[in-house]
């Protein structure tokens, strides 16, 4: 529209169209005037608004960012709280490796006490216990003298041995020597044997006066996760062998019966119901060493990490400054 407006302007000037043209009635009729925006909707600022953009022209106190004296500026240059839970871990996870380290050293020493125990030859067991200086003969073998109570047998259990069900027999033995009854583990049976019916053999329920070997143990600890035992109904979880010799009035006194693991005489026991016994073997887990590694190691990665996010620039005004100061 405006290159036409030009043209007859220009058309005008140099005389090409004549300006009685323009204000004949006809010309006026057909020509429309095109309506402009209100300035309420115009888009583009007026001249005035433009005049009037530069604070300065308002202001004549204001002085620009550019020109204003520098100032110096308090910021938190810090990592925050965070910072102090992150040097924590490596130093936790030391002391638990340093920890483990006296653990290992334990168990060791401990595992080769057993050890040298199992080697000694057996003891009899004396007529008259002093119970306090028991932990000090764990692992070690001795033999008694007497007769199986069955008739006072207590099962505990389950157990598991070799992916099956099953109880572990507990029998009184009462001495002739000393009179005095003890508690003895017999080992596992199957669960379908727990009748005492259902075993056969001599040796399943063996009678009389025998002589009876195996390793005098210390009372066996309960972990959080076994229920209590029930005496009155006959339940009996974990080996509790205070609760058990007061049910039986026998003294605390726990020897557990070993064989050696061959295969045929497994085989015959499982058939007959005869209850398995302990191998004669120290087994008690040491894994001390695998938990050291993973400590230190675990303190060693951390430390890494705490000292790339310590070197690190903290986020904030805190980094922007010392970003700049370095420019």
């Amino acid at each position: 529209m405006n290159c036409i407006r030009c043209r007859l302007l220009q058309a005008l000037e140099s005389g090409a169209i004549p300006r009685k043209l323009f204000q004949s009635p006809k010309f006026q009729l057909h020509t429309r005037r095109i309506p402009q925006l209100p300035k309420q909707f115009s888009t583009l600022p007026s001249r005035k608004q433009q005049q009037s953009s530069n604070p300065a022209d308002d202001d004549p106190s204001w002085i620009s960012s550019v020109d204003r004296e520098p100032q110096i500026v308090k910021v938190k240059d810090g990592h925050g709280p965070g910072i102090i839970l992150l040097a924590l871990i490596p130093l936790t996870a030391f002391a638990l490796g340093t920890w483990q380290v006296k653990r290992l050293q334990w168990k060791t020493d401990l595992i080769a006490r057993y050890e040298d125990q199992l080697i000694r030859p057996p003891l009899p067991l004396p007529p008259q216990l002093d119970l306090s200086a028991l932990p000090a003969f764990d692992f070690r073998r001795v033999y008694v003298t007497g007769h199986y109570r069955h008739d006072l047998e207590m099962l505990i259990g389950p157990r598991i041995r070799d992916g099956e069900d099953g109880y572990v027999v507990v029998t009184p033995f009462e001495r002739t020597e000393g009179g005095s009854t003890i508690l003895v583990n017999r080992g596992w049976i199957k669960k379908d044997r727990k009748e005492q019916k259902s075993r056969s053999g001599e040796d399943a329920l063996p009678q009389g006066v025998m002589q009876v070997e195996g390793l005098l143990r210390d009372n066996p600890k309960k972990n959080m996760f076994t229920p209590e035992n029930q005496p009155e109904k006959g339940l009996f979880f974990f080996p509790d062998v205070v609760q058990m010799a007061e049910l039986v009035g026998a003294v605390p006194v726990w020897i557990e019966s070993t064989m050696e693991p061959e295969l045929f005489e497994t085989l015959r026991r499982e058939e007959k119901g005869v209850p398995m016994g302990r191998p004669p073997a120290v087994n008690l887990s040491n894994n001390h060493a695998q938990y050291i590694f993973t400590w230190y190691a675990l303190a060693a990665a951390t430390s890494i990490m705490f000292a790339m996010v310590f070197k690190k620039a903290p986020k904030g005004p805190g980094g922007r400054v010392r970003r700049s100061s370095e420019w």
